[in-house]
């Protein structure tokens, strides 16, 4: 006969310490709480050990190969990158190892968080057990953090050949000669660059066209990159099956293959949802997430989901990890503080990181147009007319705004830094600033960020050029 289990009693139980989960365990332990923290396999979740930050230390060594082998058009001439793909492995593990400690069981017991390493599952609304620990949780509040896994669809051949998904390709055993990736979203697109870069040669297959949730215009200067380096985009293709190191599939109505040696399966994530005991817990959810609402209150309106496990049904279900630390604001603020909170999803702003880098924030040109219709204004400047750029020989690029009644309400940016320099579109969007208010900005020169204040002043130049404002200007010399 089995001991009694233990009853533990919590103000907030949090399950999952990924990003999102981390983010409460800390603001809710260091304002007093009473916190325990259940996490299954490793603290930091996906973004910190097979997400966000070995992709990027990736994409960095990469970038790296790729500068050595253009320096001869800057006098500098190093001769061909040599890669060893062990130390570029080694490189990636070591800045996992570095930011480690911040989301480390000693950093959050120090804040007063009770840490659990166990799988947990709701027994009622009320209660979640722990396995293996004979352990019982009671709290006031419950959040589910749990995050995602990658989806692998069910392609004919595909379990036989084996493959790789962004959990394992960090921890390949070798350099991929030949990799299939099988996927043209961000993940695709960054390791198709990575790779290539590092010495493979990249094939690229997709239903769809590559990066379809961003503007086109600006992604096809990423598409261009790509194919001068080498990568086969095959877009909008229908596979069939995997067999004997060749992947078949249709295209235009006609059947093709392209042989591969390893694949990277890059189609998207699902919940994590398996085996948490939602039903007895009372909690809506389907395959693509838990239902929540403006609060991010579940069903059960003291328990809470966040992070890429939660999905609004009208507002969606924006992947990405800095949505962990806004989240966290917005249960923060209805738990501990009794505020009123609501998610807002209108100027969420997304990066794919590949050389050059894409990002977006605000309401897309389809959007807008469908929401507004031609009374929109679109705002353009190319990187090849910045000084900056031409200095770094970087002009592949360039930025695009969208403006409603003279005030920016969406726009992107395709090149060098994009992301650094996407977060002045999202304040634009953000404080409703006018297309006068970018143009008028003082900027350093030379600097890239040039390009989102000249997208402004050309648009306003045509109107300070008419034919109007000419006779004004004639008229005013006569004093």
């Amino acid at each position: 006969m089995s001991d009694a289990m233990t009853v533990l009693k919590y103000d907030i139980c949090i399950i999952g310490a990924g990003s999102a989960g981390l983010s409460v365990a800390a603001a809710a332990s260091m304002l007093g709480l009473k916190v325990a923290l259940i996490e299954k396999k490793q603290m930091g979740g996906d973004c910190l050990n097979t997400g966000c930050v070995p992709s990027k230390a990736l994409l960095a060594a990469a970038k790296k190969a790729e500068e050595i082998n253009s320096a001869p058009a800057f006098g500098v001439d190093a001769g061909k990158a040599r890669i060893d793909y062990k130390q570029v492995q080694a490189h990636v593990a070591d800045v996992i190892r570095q930011i480690a400690p911040m989301d480390s069981v000693e950093r959050y017991e120090g804040m007063g968080a009770d840490i659990y390493g166990a799988a947990a599952y709701f027994e009622s609304a009320k209660k979640v057990i722990l396995e293996g620990l004979n352990i019982a949780i009671e709290a006031k509040k419950f959040v589910i953090a749990v995050g995602g896994r990658p989806f692998v669809p069910p392609i004919d051949g595909l379990e036989k050949n084996g493959f790789y998904t962004n959990e394992t390709i960090f921890q390949a055993p070798k350099k991929p000669d030949q990799l299939l990736i099988i996927g043209g979203g961000p993940i695709g697109i960054e390791m198709a660059q990575a790779h290539q870069r590092l010495g493979s040669q990249v094939t690229l297959i997709s239903d769809q066209t590559i990066l379809p949730s961003d503007d086109p215009e600006l992604v096809e200067v990423v598409r261009r990159k790509l194919i001068s380096e080498g990568v086969q985009l095959i877009e909008g293709a229908r596979l069939s099956n995997i067999d004997g190191g060749f992947v078949h599939f249709e295209k235009d109505g006609a059947e093709a293959h392209a042989k591969f040696s390893d694949i990277l399966v890059a189609t998207g994530r699902r919940p994590n949802l398996v085996n948490l005991g939602l039903k007895k817990a009372g909690i809506d959810y389907n395959e693509h997430g838990i239902t929540v609402n403006d609060r991010l209150q579940t069903s059960q309106s003291h328990i809470y989901a966040m992070g890429d496990c939660a999905r609004h049904p009208e507002k969606g279900q924006p992947q990405f990890t800095h949505m962990a630390s806004y989240h966290a604001g917005v249960i923060v603020k209805n738990i501990l503080f009794k505020l009123p909170s609501k998610i807002d999803y209108s100027n969420v702003p997304h990066v794919t990181y590949c050389d050059p880098e894409l990002g977006w924030t605000g309401m897309s040109e389809a959007g807008a147009r469908e929401k507004h219709g031609d009374k929109i204004q679109i705002l353009r400047w190319p990187y090849m007319e910045n000084d900056r750029a031409r200095a770094e020989r970087r002009l592949d690029g360039a930025t695009k705004l969208i403006a409603y009644k003279g005030k920016i309400i969406g726009g992107g940016i395709v090149g060098p830094h994009a992301g650094e320099q996407l977060p002045l579109i999202s304040l634009a969007v953000q404080k409703k600033l006018s297309i006068s208010d970018l143009s008028g900005l003082i900027v350093p020169y030379p600097t890239t960020v040039e390009v989102v204040k000249r997208a402004a002043g050309d648009y306003l130049k045509n109107k300070l050029f008419s034919d109007l404002v000419k006779k004004i200007v004639r008229f005013l010399a006569r004093f």
